[in-house]
C-alpha cells in the first residue's frame, strides 16, 4: 500500500515538474545569432557547444535551434537575445534538465509529429529511478542525469552507430561512472561491471557475432527508470529472454528457497555481470561445477545433478554416434538424408533436456532425453542398415565381376578352339592345291 502511494506521488512529482515548465519549443528556422556569437568569442567552452551542434544533432536536424532549450530570442542579434524576460534560462542547472528536456519528450501530441514511436515516459520513470530519487530527495550533484548519457549538443538517435547510446555504446556510457572507482566511491558499489560485462557471453554475442538485440546494461536495468534488479524478481529480468529457463525456474524448489536466503535467483549459478557461455561442464558435482558450491556429491542435490549430467551425456554421446554413422554412410555414397534431417530431433531434445534442468529435478531431464534417445537410436539402425547394404552390393558387385570374368574367359576359350578347329582343313586344302 505505501508503494503504491510512493509511485504516485512519484507520478505527480513527475508531472508537475513538466506542466510547470512552459509549452514545447517549435521547430525554428536556421540562421539564429546565437551560433554565430559563440564561434567568436574564442573560449573554447562557448565555441565547443555551437560547433558539436550543427554536427549532425538530431534536435538540430529537425529545425530545433539553440533556444529550444536555452530560451532567449533567437531573432535578437546582440546580447538582447540572452534576456531572462524573453524565456532565457541559460545553461539549465541540474535539477532543471528533466523539466527542459521533459517539456517536449513528455508531450505525447508534440512528439508525434518528430517521432511517432518515441515513448513520452521518459520523465516519469527517471523520477521513479535511483538517479532520479537522488537528485530530487538528495540533490545529489552526481547521478545522472538525461545529458550524462545524452550529450546535450551531439545527440544522435539509438540506431546511429556514433551515437552514445547505441546498443554496442551503452556498456561504456553507463561506465563512465559506474567503471570509475574514484567517481563511485561515495556510493559503496561495486565499479568492476563494465570489466565483468566486457567478458561475457552478451558482450560476445553483439560486439563479435553482430547481434545487436543481446543485453546490455539499459536491457536489464532500465535506461530512464534504471534500478537494480531485487533477489525476488531477477528472474523475471533473465526471463524477457530467456522465457523457458525461466518458467521451469520459477515452479522449482530453487526458487522459493533462493528467495527466503536471499540468493538472487538466476545470478547464483550464471552470475550477473560476467555472465560466461553455459555448458554441460557446469553441471554436476566436480570442480568445475555451479552445483558443488551449494552441494556436496552426497546429498540429495549434489546425486541429483550427478543423475542429471549423466543422462545429457548419455544423449550426447548417443547422438554423436548416431551422427557418425550417417556421415560415414553418406561419404560411401548411401542415400540417409531422411535419417539425417530426423537426427536434428535429438539435437533439440538435448537443447530442451539442459533447459529442463532448470527444474532442478531428474525426471525433467529424463523426459526430454528419452526422447532424443529413441531419435539417436532409430538414425543409429538406419545408418547400420545403410552400411550393410552398402557391404551386400559391394559383395555382389565382386560376385557379378567373377562371374563376369570367368564368362569372358570361357569365351575367349571357346572362340580359340574355334579357330583352331577351323584352321586345319583349309590349310590340308592349300597343300592339294600346290600338289
Amino acid at each position: 500500500m505505501m508503494r503504491a502511494a510512493g509511485f504516485v506521488a512519484a507520478m505527480w512529482v513527475a508531472l508537475l515538474f513538466v506542466s510547470a515548465w512552459p509549452s514545447p519549443a517549435a521547430a525554428e528556422p536556421r540562421g539564429e545569432g546565437c551560433v554565430t556569437c559563440h564561434l567568436e568569442t574564442g573560449d573554447d567552452r562557448l565555441e565547443k557547444p555551437a560547433k558539436e551542434f550543427g554536427k549532425e544533432d538530431i534536435h538540430a536536424a529537425k529545425g530545433f535551434g539553440c533556444t529550444a532549450c536555452h530560451g532567449g530570442d533567437a531573432r535578437a542579434a546582440g546580447m538582447e537575445a540572452m534576456d531572462p524576460a524573453k524565456g532565457y534560462i541559460g545553461k539549465p542547472e541540474r535539477a532543471q534538465l528533466t523539466q527542459v528536456c521533459g517539456r517536449c519528450h513528455s508531450d505525447a501530441r508534440f512528439m508525434k509529429q518528430y517521432n511517432p514511436s518515441l515513448r513520452v515516459d521518459q520523465v516519469a520513470e527517471y523520477v521513479t529511478s535511483v538517479h532520479g530519487r537522488r537528485l530530487r530527495e538528495q540533490a545529489d550533484p552526481k547521478v545522472a542525469t538525461c545529458v550524462s548519457c545524452h550529450p546535450a549538443h551531439a545527440i544522435k538517435p539509438p540506431s546511429d552507430p556514433r551515437s552514445s547510446v547505441h546498443p554496442l555504446r551503452v556498456a561504456d556510457t553507463c561506465g563512465r561512472c559506474h567503471g570509475d572507482a574514484k567517481y563511485m566511491e561515495p556510493y559503496k558499489i561495486p565499479t568492476d561491471q563494465l570489466q565483468k560485462y566486457k567478458q561475457s557471453v552478451h558482450w560476445k554475442t553483439m560486439s563479435v557475432k553482430g547481434d545487436l538485440s543481446a543485453p546490455t546494461c539499459n536491457d536489464c536495468h532500465g535506461n530512464h527508470g534504471a534500478a537494480p534488479p531485487g533477489v525476488s524478481w531477477v528472474g523475471n529480468v533473465c526471463g524477457q529472454c530467456h522465457t523457458v529457463n525461466q518458467e521451469f525456474f520459477a515452479k522449482s524448489v530453487h526458487a522459493k528457497a533462493f528467495t527466503q536466503m536471499g540468493v538472487p535467483g538466476c545470478a547464483a549459478c550464471h552470475n550477473n555481470h560476467e555472465i560466461r557461455e553455459t555448458s554441460d561442464a557446469m553441471l554436476g558435482t566436480g570442480q568445475a561445477t555451479v552445483c558443488a558450491g551449494c552441494h556436496a556429491a552426497s546429498d540429495k542435490g549434489g546425486k541429483a545433478a550427478t543423475d542429471m549430467r549423466g543422462l545429457i551425456d548419455g544423449l550426447r554421446g548417443e547422438s554423436d554416434k548416431a551422427r557418425a554413422i550417417l556421415l560415414q554412410a553418406e561419404r560411401a555414397g548411401m542415400e540417409v538424408s531422411q535419417a539425417q534431417f530426423d537426427l536434428n530431433g535429438a539435437k533439440d531434445a538435448l537443447v530442451k533436456a539442459r533447459a529442463a534442468v532448470h527444474t532442478f529435478t531428474v525426471q525433467g531431464v529424463k523426459k526430454e532425453v528419452e526422447v532424443g534417445l529413441t531419435i539417436s537410436e532409430k538414425a543409429y539402425a538406419r545408418g547400420v542398415r545403410a552400411l550393410d547394404e552398402l557391404q551386400f552390393r559391394r559383395k555382389g558387385l565382386a560376385i557379378s565381376l567373377v562371374i563376369i570374368l570367368a564368362l569372358i574367359a570361357a569365351l575367349v576359350l571357346t572362340i580359340r578352339q574355334l579357330d583352331r578347329r577351323g584352321g586345319a582343313p583349309q590349310g590340308k586344302t592349300q597343300e592339294t592345291r600346290h600338289g
